[in-house]
């Protein structure tokens, strides 16, 4: 049988929708082929670019590697290379590297910055739409700032110190934000006074985010100027230069740095195709979002490059939901097409807009009726990138957004104002671990050994009486058979006694006190739980034995130095299970407390983990993931 061969250009938002779309519904389908190509060998999380750019993450926290994105999906092939054409009539992909045939085409290559023909953009100005310009505005930005502090010139160095961010959109306002968080690190790396930094946005329009209610976007605006940001609306840029940029009322503003986020268009590179297009070189697509004038080459067009009205004069926008939006369409379609059934016209269902401005607050206008500021506006916006990673089920970079964020973040620069961030010394955390497990230990081979003699294991366990005390009395159902076993070993009543007073588990309290127990008698949910995880003597029996050893094993674990976060986590778990079967006191709480404190990787200083967990993660990477290449496909 003939294989249907897809073809998806692009690994944006679009494109990456679509392909998983696709790998999904067909993945049954042998006869399939699914090839993904772009010319980078990882997927940008645009909508984070300004973080990059303004010194708040690292780059790879932006970057995500195609093969971790689609490992795991068979029916997907990845090629590194750049389209050069389409020929729609062999109905042919041409790269620069070579050609790919296909039966179902789908374009999603995006759009780039527009200048609108401004003199001195190109050269003098920097845009914010690729991996490659964030990290030069970064490079850029430490460069002017380190120049400016040993700059004599008082005029020159205000003009290096000025920074201009051309635009009011999101990108705009979320670049300068992170401008203001950035001011103070660099003042104080290079010895300046912050006040000395001056922020701009320029604007050729009246109002700033015009994509918010006017409500949402003043808040924003008394925010920029409550943090000394200058707002100049009306105020078109008709020249760049090296060292200003002129005005439209032909005024001119000093500064050596002018960030460009004005305007978005379809990329150039798609121009060439051949295809039918409208303003901003976007290429019309029909409601199915098939190209205008080749529906019968099944050639699809979605993300920014398309051009389709949902309202008359309205194309869908240039936005992270449209993108994706349109790439499920044509994915949806194509899936149609292959399977018979009917296909499926585009609805734009747009749940709101978010935009940060720094990382501490931000505002938020949800399904046209939620309006959030600050603290929650910035905590959705986490929200929404988190489902993104679900929506693309990449569990792998969730993890790493939530460590990029929250965790991996200097200079108080998270929406925590650093409280989550990690970079204290765990050094000083290892005597804690270790006595902690040494504590689990010897409390756990009480129970081993009990009345018995350390150095001879055969008199372990062998007054017959540790199953009795230690697990039967918290447990009606086994408090007769129990009893009734101890009594024909020669326990009796002496046997009840001494199990009353040893449901501590060894655990000593202060003084001779008597403890108060977290939970006098256990909650009847947590009775049906036990009931039917030890039905009988014999089970709870070897239910105990078995726990013991584990106790052993993570007492271990804690004075080594290994998987100490995942021991920690099991003691927190099984505190609180005793605590349930009535068989813990308030005196002993702390050991929930210390677990919690111990999983700050303290295993990584003075034990295993600091080389076990690198080893299984690269291992488990490998297996998993395979390995992450600079190029994928190449003929």
């Amino acid at each position: 049988m003939t294989k249907q061969k897809i073809v998806v250009v692009g690994a944006g938002y679009a494109g990456v929708s679509a392909t998983k779309f696709l790998a999904k519904k067909l993945k049954k389908d042998s006869d399939v082929e699914i090839t993904l190509i772009d010319r980078h060998s990882y997927h940008t999380m645009m909508t984070e670019l300004h973080e990059v750019a303004g010194g708040r993450v690292e780059p790879s926290a932006i970057q995500y590697d195609l093969q971790r994105l689609f490992s795991r999906k068979k029916n997907v092939t990845l090629v590194t290379d750049t389209v050069t054409g389409i020929d729609k009539d062999k109905k042919v992909v041409q790269t620069e590297l070579g050609s790919y045939e296909f039966d179902q085409l789908i374009i999603g290559m995006g759009g780039e910055p527009n200048d609108f023909g401004t003199p001195g953009v190109k050269e003098h100005g920097f845009t914010l739409w690729s991996f490659e310009n964030s990290l030069k505005i970064r490079e850029h930005i430490l460069e002017t700032v380190e120049k400016a502090a040993i700059e004599p010139d008082p005029e020159v160095r205000k003009a290096m110190l000025t920074f201009v961010v051309c635009g009011s959109g999101f990108t705009g306002i979320e670049m300068v934000g992170e401008l203001i968080d950035w001011k103070d690190r660099l003042a104080k790396e290079f010895k300046l006074d912050p006040n000395e930094f001056t922020l701009m946005v320029v604007e050729a329009m009246p109002t700033i985010l015009n994509m918010l209610s006017r409500n949402d976007a003043a808040k924003a605006e008394r925010y920029l100027e409550k943090k000394n940001v200058k707002l100049l609306l009306n105020a078109p840029i008709v020249e760049v230069a090296a060292d200003h940029i002129k005005l439209k009322d032909g005024s001119t503003v000093p500064t050596h740095t002018l960030i460009w986020t004005a305007g978005v268009k379809a990329t150039s590179d798609a121009a060439d195709f051949g295809l039918e297009s409208a303003r901003g070189n976007r290429l019309i697509a029909n409601e199915y979002m098939q190209a205008k004038g080749y529906e019968d080459k099944n050639i699809y067009i979605v993300g920014d490059l398309v051009y389709y009205e949902e309202f008359p004069e309205t194309p869908t926008p240039q936005i992270v939901q449209a993108a994706e939006q349109t790439g499920h369409t044509a994915a949806a379609n194509i899936v149609a097409d292959i399977k018979g059934s009917e296909k499926h016209k585009f609805k734009g269902n747009y749940q709101g807009f978010m935009v940060s401005v720094g990382a501490k607050w931000g505002v938020a206008n949800l399904f046209d009726k939620i309006h959030l500021s600050g603290f929650l506006a910035i905590i959705m916006k986490h929200i929404v990138n988190l489902k993104y990673f679900f929506d693309i089920r990449s569990g792998y970079y969730m993890f790493q957004y939530i460590m990029h964020e929250f965790f991996h973040i200097k200079d108080d620069r998270n929406v925590t104002r650093g409280h989550s961030s990690r970079y204290g010394n765990v050094l000083w955390s290892v005597p804690l671990r270790v006595f902690y497990g040494m504590v689990w230990l010897v409390e756990s081979m009480k129970k081993i050994v009990g009345t018995g003699d350390y150095l001879k294991p055969s008199t372990w366990f062998g007054d017959g009486s540790w199953f009795t005390d230690k697990v039967a009395f918290p447990f009606p159902w086994l408090q007769e058979q129990v009893t009734t076993g101890a009594s024909a070993a020669g326990g009796g009543a002496e046997a009840t006694e001494t199990t009353a007073k040893a449901a501590q588990f060894g655990l000593s309290y202060a003084y001779g006190e008597e403890p108060m127990q977290v939970f006098d008698h256990m909650p009847k949910w947590f009775e049906s739980v036990m009931k039917f995880m030890m039905p009988n003597q014999e089970v709870a029996l070897f239910m105990q034995k078995f726990m013991t050893i584990v106790e052993v094993l993570i007492a271990l674990a804690l004075i080594a130095g290994l998987f100490t976060w995942l021991s920690s986590a099991a003691t927190i778990g099984l505190t609180i299970a005793f605590c349930l079967s009535g068989m813990f006191y308030w005196v002993n709480i702390w050991f929930i407390f210390v677990a919690f404190a111990l999983m700050n990787g303290s295993g990584r200083a003075l034990g295993l983990d600091r080389w076990v967990i690198p080893w299984v993660q690269r291992t488990l990477g490998k297996w998993w993931y395979g390995t992450p290449k600079s190029r994928y496909g190449s003929k």
